[in-house]
């Protein structure tokens, strides 16, 4: 199961904005060149600022004979233009700097501002969308955050539009089929129109090539889930036991990372019970006292196919989520295992997300996720929700993989291990 870390981000722009230097500019090739394009677009710059487009655009004139092809040149040339209104002459010079930078979020925000506001709300679409791909990470300067929650919205439109044609196209299709299980093409519907994203396997430690990523498994793949939720009554009694003698105190933080570690998304929960668990086994290893705790619970378990590794499975806990707490969206360490959830107190209403499936849990209703697909859980309601959680091997391994993925796996803990001797 394992720690998870936030999802790769796209390639970083080159730039959010413009400045007043000469960035890249081959034909200016001595610095009395450069250091007069410079002032020239620093005149330029404080002309904007007063709102002088014409002292503005005489100074860029001067700083383009002798820097062509600088991108600030272009890009104060594009802002002088709107302030004059003429939005086709900044369109054109927004195009240029492009040309020369062609990965600078600032240029393509504007160039699809600069469409839009000139009604050509698809080719607006098309140039937003391309800027959101690499708007930067961080908070956005101020006087960017509208023209961005701008930019969403026409390209949010014109995904809702795509959707909407694509659905209408292949309607007499569906008729045709209404008993079909069309859940899987649905969402690639969804993907393909940019209403959602594909979810992919994201395993932190080992990634498994070629199983299928599918977020939660068929049942009939693992027949012995019935005996599992039949068992529900006589769990529940020995977690309800735990919990009349001590509360949550003996459930552990599940988000443990030493001081000074980048926390991202676990900073809300690090050493915190809000999210706590008490281990049955952990990392492969038996809790002896805690199994003795729960000797009804741990016969269950023991009589399933739990995967069996060495210092990595199985782990199998009851795993607490305080009143009105998250957990954020994650993956986990390796998919050739697949978790098991089982739910024991359910206080109202609580959801659980992997990929583009949301689900809510049950009383007596157990499933099988791929936890390497980023998944998170939500408890909104005023008490405790409690699950069992344990992993199995992912059903698409054969008996071979799994014995050599065991021995890999203790081989790469004992060369580690060798390591830090």
């Amino acid at each position: 199961m394992g720690h998870a870390a936030a999802p790769g981000r796209s390639r970083q722009p080159a730039g959010t904005g413009i400045a007043a230097r000469v960035i890249i500019d081959p034909m200016a090739n001595t610095s009395g060149q450069q250091e007069q394009a410079t002032q020239f677009l620093r005149e330029a710059e404080r002309a904007l600022k007063r709102r002088d487009a014409a002292a503005a655009l005489g100074s860029l004139r001067q700083a383009e004979a002798l820097a062509p092809h600088d991108f600030s040149v272009h890009m104060f040339k594009s802002m002088a233009y709107r302030t004059t209104g003429d939005l086709a002459a900044a369109q054109r010079a927004c195009e240029k700097a492009l040309t020369i930078d062609p990965y600078n979020f600032f240029a393509r925000l504007s160039r699809g501002w600069l469409l839009d506001q000139q009604g050509q709300k698809q080719q607006a679409a098309m140039m937003y969308e391309q800027a959101l791909a690499i708007a930067p990470s961080g908070p956005l300067p101020p006087d960017l955050v509208a023209p961005v929650e701008r930019a969403r919205e026409v390209v949010e439109e014109k995904n809702a539009a795509l959707e909407a044609h694509l659905l209408e196209r292949i309607a007499d299709i569906r008729a045709r089929h209404p008993e079909a299980s069309l859940e899987r093409f649905d969402e690639s519907l969804k993907i393909l129109a940019g209403r959602t994203k594909a979810y992919v396997q994201q395993p932190l430690l080992l990634h498994y090539p070629r199983l299928p990523a599918i977020p939660f498994f068929p049942r009939e793949l693992f027949p012995w889930l019935p005996d599992l939720e039949a068992a529900t009554p006589l769990i529940r009694g020995e977690l309800d036991a735990l919990l009349e003698q001590s509360g949550t105190e003996q459930f552990a933080p599940y988000i443990t990372y030493p001081p000074g570690t980048p926390l991202n998304q676990w900073e809300e929960l690090n050493r915190s019970r809000r999210w706590g668990s008490f281990f049955l086994w952990r990392d492969g290893r038996r809790q002896d006292e805690a199994c003795a705790r729960c000797p009804r619970t741990t016969e269950v378990l023991e009589s399933l196919p739990m995967a069996r590794q060495s210092g990595y499975a199985p782990t199998a806990m009851f795993s607490v989520l305080d009143a009105n707490t998250r957990i954020p969206p994650h993956t986990g360490s390796i998919n050739t295992r697949a978790i098991v959830h089982l739910p024991l107190l359910l206080p109202g209403v609580c959801t659980f997300r992997v990929g583009n499936v949301t689900r809510e849990w049950r009383m007596n209703e157990a499933w099988v996720f791929d936890d390497t697909i980023e998944h998170e859980a939500r408890n909104d309601n005023g008490e405790l929700r409690v699950i069992l959680i344990f992993d199995v091997w992912n059903p698409y391994l054969s008996e071979p993989e799994r014995e050599l993925v065991t021995a890999m796996m203790q081989a790469r803990t004992e060369f580690i291990a060798a390591l830090r001797r």
